[in-house]
């Protein structure tokens, strides 16, 4: 049986595993294996730098590339290893900081995913003759056949909740999604270590990676100040009502929704409600004033089984997810001469531009992904909405 859904047998089907170093990978690679599959194991080298090369938590470097070496000797397959450094630079870690420096909160995982992983690796893949790109993500994809496509496939999250992956994945393409598989979406993390353990892999105990691979510490404005050292750039603090409270050394200090290390002291707990790039002012507020319910969306990539062309006028229902630990809620999406956006029926603290919106058929496990795009801008609730534009529009102080 060919559990990749291929109409011929395991031993006559080539698989390339994307092997990051971890254990969700490197069990992937030995399920495979076990199964009588032809498995070719790619590891791709994206970064190198000082304590990323032995830190806990990476991927993707030093010591992650010689785990993935020393697993594809264990189950007996062939590795490579791909120098993607200077793709992976242009494609995602100098976006990653133009996107901070311009007041967003972006997310690499998805980029890295959209160029390095799915478009890049998976033509070389191609080349090598596989049948699929396999990955260790928790997300799950099935056959969903259409008139002229019979190899059409859909994906849906996947049985583990709390390792759901969809969220970095609603950019991938149709064209992507029929080639990949996720041999995890059925499986528990719990059951993935045991498996591990169960085939002698020497990384069945090891720590997962975080998800930004090259941000030591989480410190995102040491990469950035490195990258961009002009972009910190002082300015204002000034309240949702037009008051300078202080002073700030950069707004890629700042994300919105942040209470702590804003640098001011009032009577009221303040939040950043916005980012200001071209004044240079990081506006903060009351916690009310983040609620978000309107999410202008841009870069859409959709994945339902009609074009979005044809949205109904009144809006599509669907389920919307803003943060990967978040489950999908209650949404609309609209199509029309305002843009594409999404009506959330509940609002959303702390939506920031940058972020990803994915978009679902309902809010449990078995949900189709139907793709998502990147939030551009969001309105917030009346009140808070026009006291933004009026500060937005008046010039900032000298």
């Amino acid at each position: 049986m060919n559990s990749l859904d291929f109409d011929k047998p395991p031993e006559q089907t080539r698989v390339v595993v994307a092997m990051s170093g971890g254990v969700d990978s490197s069990v992937v690679a030995g399920l495979l294996k076990r199964e009588g599959y032809d498995v070719l194991g790619i590891t791709l080298q994206l970064y190198d730098h000082g304590a990323a090369v032995h830190r806990a938590g990476s991927c993707c470097a030093g010591q992650d590339i010689d785990d993935a070496r020393r697993v594809c000797e264990t189950l007996g397959i062939p590795h490579y290893v791909l120098d993607y450094e200077r793709r992976f630079l242009e494609t995602v870690i100098n976006p990653f900081a133009e996107s901070y420096v311009a007041g967003e909160t972006p997310i690499p995982c998805v980029a890295c995913n959209q160029t390095v992983k799915f478009a890049d690796f998976l033509i070389t893949a191609k080349e090598l003759g596989a049948d699929a790109l396999a990955t260790g993500h928790y997300i799950r994809s099935r056959p969903n056949p259409v008139p002229g496509h019979p190899e059409r496939r859909a994906l849906y999250r996947p049985v583990d909740a709390e390792r759901d992956q969809s969220y970095f994945l609603f950019a991938t393409t149709q064209e992507q999604i029929d080639y990949l598989r996720f041999p995890l979406g059925g499986m528990s993390k719990a059951a993935v270590r045991e498996l591990a353990a169960e085939m002698g892999l020497v990384v069945a105990a090891k720590a997962d990676s975080q998800d930004i691979c090259f941000v030591p510490q989480g410190k995102y404005s040491d990469v950035i100040t490195k990258l961009r050292p002009d972009a910190a750039l002082a300015g204002d603090i000034v309240h949702l009502d037009g008051r300078v409270l202080g002073r700030h050394e950069g707004i890629l200090h700042y994300t919105i929704g942040q209470r702590r290390g804003i640098g001011i002291a009032t009577g009221e707990p303040l939040y950043v409600v916005h980012l200001d790039a071209r004044g240079k002012r990081v506006i903060v507020g009351p916690k009310e004033a983040l609620e978000t319910r309107r999410l202008f969306l841009r870069d859409v990539n959709w994945l339902g089984d009609f074009p979005l062309t044809e949205t109904p006028a009144d809006g599509f229902d669907c389920f919307a997810k803003v943060r990967s630990t978040k489950p999908p809620k209650p949404a609309k999406l609209h199509v029309g001469s305002l843009g594409i956006y999404v009506e959330l029926a509940e609002g959303e603290p702390g939506v920031a531009p940058g972020q990803a919106c994915a978009l679902y058929s309902a809010p449990g496990e078995d949900a189709r992904v139907y793709g998502g795009g990147f939030i551009d801008r969001s309105e917030k609730e009346v009140v808070a909405e026009t006291m933004l534009r009026q500060l937005l529009t008046a010039p900032a102080a000298a």
